[in-house]
């Protein structure tokens, strides 16, 4: 498929970019890169209707809508699903190594071949892709010239669209199993009642990986089993893959037992180096309105990182632990009075998310 459309207008290839595409200027009359104006234009669009052996429906990033916020939520509220049915369920944390600069060029050419957009704009990344060279200078000494056959090229606009077509041919291969992604984050998740299938979904997930030319870091493998208050025990760990109590999710810690306990707690630990870094910042004349500035872009941001996906997991002594850490943060002039509390943040900061989610048909949830 993607011979005939590469081959279909050999003159089509090399004619201007002009003459080709629209006219690459915005209504500001701002002129935006020509990669950024194919991804928005042309690949976006397609991955509303892709072909039927692919989906994009699991992938959260570099996409429009898609958040670490959005990825998030959508996994816990699976894991809560399934444990209305089940006694536990399994998370598995995949990581590939180098996973930007191993996609096989052949591979991602084939299936954006799939996608609906026009052969010109096909033929386009073709080219952007094709006839790319490596070679290194040391001491003088320059080595031959290499092609490059794999990697997105990091830093472009199409770079990150090219990684999510590479891997919107990854599924589960079992029903009710789910996968969820975030370019090369990758999570397994697996209700107790299909326990027996995990192995299968890991032998799986290596081979789509080796076909791929991606490579498992096992080391950076884990599992974590979240249980359900009448569970039953879980089957004993995997010896090729590490379990763990809790698991460090795009950012957000989440425990065995779904609680936010543990995530507070990292929170508070990270904010007590900021707390100490902006006191000497302080003792060096650092104004108080700089301070203040300071204290949103690192400790705020970081209590509402995610906010409304681990939130709602939070006790009321959680919630009291860091409503105690903003007035320590206002008693010492680092954090403005008007600071609403931590109830108050976390109900604006679900408001928001969630009419977004509302008021967008074309929202990853």
């Amino acid at each position: 498929m993607e011979n005939r459309r590469h081959n279909a207008d050999t003159q089509d290839r090399h004619t201007s970019t002009a003459e080709r595409l629209p006219a690459n200027i915005d209504h500001a009359g701002v002129v935006v890169s020509l990669e950024r104006f194919v991804v928005r234009k042309y690949i976006y669009p397609a991955l509303l209707k892709p072909h039927l052996s692919l989906d994009f429906s699991d992938q959260f990033a570099f996409r429009p809508s898609g958040s670490t916020t959005a990825a998030i939520v959508a996994v816990l509220h699976t894991v809560r699903s399934m444990l209305a049915d089940n006694d536990y369920v399994h998370v598995f944390s995949f990581d590939f190594s180098k996973a930007f600069d191993t996609v096989r060029h052949a591979s991602l050419m084939s299936k954006l071949a799939r996608l609906e957009i026009p052969d010109s704009i096909y033929n386009w990344a073709v080219d952007f892709f094709e006839n790319h060279t490596h070679c290194t200078k040391f001491a003088g000494t320059i080595s031959a010239v290499a092609v490059i056959h794999a990697s997105v090229i990091q830093g472009s606009a199409l770079g990150p669209a090219s990684f999510i077509v590479t891997a919107s041919d990854l599924h589960p291969i079992h029903e009710r199993n789910r996968i969820f992604k975030f370019a090369d984050d990758t999570y397994l998740i697996v209700p107790g009642v299909n326990t027996d299938t995990c192995q299968d979904e890991i032998q799986h997930l290596q081979t789509w990986a080796a076909d791929n030319n991606l490579k498992l870091n096992h080391g950076k493998t884990k599992e974590i089993v979240i249980t359900a208050s009448r569970m039953r025990a879980p089957p004993p760990p995997r010896p090729d893959v590490e379990r763990v109590s809790s698991l460090r999710i795009l950012g957000v810690t989440v425990n065995d037992k779904l609680t936010a306990v543990d995530h507070v707690t990292t929170l508070l630990s990270s904010s007590s180096s900021l707390m100490y870094a902006m006191r000497v910042l302080r003792a060096h004349g650092t104004p108080t309105t700089s301070l203040h500035d300071i204290f949103r872009a690192t400790i705020l941001s970081r209590i509402l990182y995610a906010a409304p996906a681990w939130s709602g997991m939070c006790s009321a002594a959680d919630r009291a632990r860091l409503e105690s850490l903003l007035c320590r943060g206002k008693r010492l002039g680092y954090c403005a009075d008007d600071v609403p509390t931590v109830a108050d943040l976390f109900d604006t900061a679900d408001e928001d998310f969630f009419h977004r989610v509302k008021t967008n048909s074309n929202h990853v949830l």
